[in-house]
Parts: C-alpha cells; structure tokens; sequence
C-alpha cells in the first residue's frame, strides 16, 4: 500500500472535477483527481450547449480537461474510491479499490451520479442515442421527428410540453404516469400533443434506432424518438459515510446540499456537478467545479496563515521587564 499526501483530493473526473483541478493547480495547490472512469454521458455523441465546443465527443471533452488540469501539475489517478474517514491530525484518508490511500487535506465530491432507466425492453440499448432525457441537451438533434414521450411519473407532462417545441409531432404514452389533471389536457392539446393510454410493453429496435413504441396491447406507435425520465441516483456513499445528510429533490431522488460555491455541512468537504445539482449539464458542472476550486483555495490560504501566525507567535521571544534605575 502506498501513501499520498495532497491539498486537495477531487473524487471524480468528470466535467466538474477536472475544471476544480485546474483551478487549483493554477493556484499551485496539489491535487488529486481520483477517476472511476465511468462519465454519466458516454454513451451520447456529443455534449451541447458547451461554448466553444458544441457538440463534442463527451469522452473527446474529458480527455482535453485531463491533459489541460495535468498540464498545470493535478494527478490524475484512475481508481475508485471505497472508503474516506478523518484521521487524528484532520487529514482525509481516502481509501481505493487497489488498496492505495490517498490522503488530502481538503476533500471535493465531484462524483455525479447514475441513471436509473425505465425497465423497458429497448431503452436501455438506445440510451443516449434516439433515447434521450432532456430538451437542452439533445432536442436540436430529433427536432421534426415523430418524438414520443414514456410516461413515468408527474413531469411526463411537463417534458412533452417542452419537446412539442421541437416537433409538431409529439405523443405522450400514459404508461405507468398519474392521471393527468384536466388542465394538464388541455395544455397539451393546445400544443398539439397527442395522448395514447395503455402500457409500454417494449421499443421496436430497426438497425439500432428506434422503430416503434408496442403497447401491451399490440399497438405499435412509429416513433423515431423517445423521451423517458430516469431516476437520478447521486453517488453519495461517501458523502454520508463522512457522516453527511443527503436532501430531498422535489423532482424526485436525494443529493448533496451545498452553501455558497460548493461547501456542506461537513467541514472540510465540498460538492459540485450532478452529485450537488442533479439538473447541472455539462456547462453548469464546469462552472461549479471551477467555483469549488476558488473556495477550496482560499479556505487552505486561512488554514495557511493560522498556521504561519502559530509559528510566529510560538518563534516570538518572551519580553522581559527590567526595574527602572533608582
């Protein structure tokens, strides 16, 4: 087993963990980026809505932010993490899946978090190419296309609503969603939204694209594209591990609570990305990792100069009192 000592350690490489290791290293901190090697969007084409870069590969995007944050010194050290506790002196002690350890005075939760699909037959193969989630991402891409929308939960609605932006051919499958509100039919009709009941049995798959949505009934439905709603679960185990709470989303699933610029409730460690902001795209993620690594920097410069001022006063001599002359 080896040991490491950093400033920072960053458990995460993804966009927002690899732009808080940049701006550390500028700042000429140590820093460890700790990479599972497992970016939530691998499986799309391209990340969108990135300035200067529309339409990257993903994995094209994290290999440009790895050799720009070791260009300014960051590690970055493949692995996962298992295990991160406090010792005696305040250090993290982070533990890998090799059995390395890692210690680091200041700790970044960068890790974002997994999709949990729809358990339909197909979607799961499609996923990020004619399946897709969100209107932001990758709407331009099968705007005109005969979308269609799985109805899972309260905000299948509201997602139907935004993709009849991209298309004048939208169907919403009621599948497993709520009854929608009479308001909510009349919203959607106006927008020229149409409403099929009945369960999604599973996707026609022609050549690796979408085909068709079959109903249980035997229905089939051509759509070229489908828009389904996973649940969004945040790689935590660490997080409360260190003894930290996760919060409540009111779309549904739990995250990591941060203050101003990342920080939570448990000293010493920050959050930013989809782990802290489940809604964050790639952009968003950048920014909040590169307002990660500002805090973190000044909260070590304090730490710094409590130590230095220590120092000093430990170093400065006694003062002596002599009587005056009489």
């Amino acid at each position: 087993m080896t040991t490491n000592t950093f400033d920072v350690a960053i458990v995460g490489g993804g966009a927002a963990g690899l732009s808080a290791a940049t701006t550390l290293a500028r700042s000429l901190r140590s820093v460890v980026v700790l990479d599972a090697g497992k970016p939530r969007n691998a499986p799309a084409a391209g990340a969108h809505n990135v300035l200067g870069h529309e339409g990257i590969s993903p994995l094209e995007l994290l290999a440009k932010g790895r050799a720009e944050a070791a260009g300014y010194g960051a590690r970055i050290r493949p692995g996962e993490v298992v295990n991160a506790r406090r010792d005696d002196d305040g250090l993290f002690v982070i533990e890998l899946d090799d059995g390395d350890t890692v210690n680091a005075r200041r700790l970044l939760l960068a890790s974002g978090l997994v999709d949990e699909l729809p358990d339909v037959p197909g979607v799961s193969e499609l996923w990020g190419s004619t399946v897709l989630h969100c209107p932001y991402c990758h709407g331009w891409e099968v705007r005109g296309q005969r979308i269609g929308v799985l109805g899972t939960g309260a905000m299948s609605a509201h997602q139907a609503m935004l993709f009849a932006q991209l298309s004048d051919d939208v169907t919403l499958f009621t599948n497993t969603m709520p009854t929608p509100e009479d308001e909510e039919i009349e919203r959607l009709s106006a927008l020229g939204v149409a409403v099929v009941d009945g369960v999604v049995e599973r996707l026609d798959v022609v050549d690796g694209a979408l085909g068709a949505v079959v109903l249980s009934d035997g229905r089939a439905i051509e759509r070229d594209a489908l828009v389904v709603a996973p649940r969004f679960v945040v790689r935590s185990e660490i997080y409360t591990g260190l003894g930290g709470t996760l919060a409540d989303h009111p779309m549904g699933g739990t995250f990591i609570p941060t203050g101003q610029m990342g920080a939570t409730d448990v000293p010493g460690v920050w959050a930013a990305g989809n782990c802290a902001d489940l809604a964050a795209t790639v952009s968003v993620s950048m920014g909040a990792g590169t307002n990660a690594g500002a805090a973190i920097n000044m909260d070590l410069i304090l730490d710094d100069a409590r130590r230095a001022v220590s120092r000093e006063n430990r170093r400065a001599p006694h003062a002596t009192t002599t009587s005056p002359a009489g």
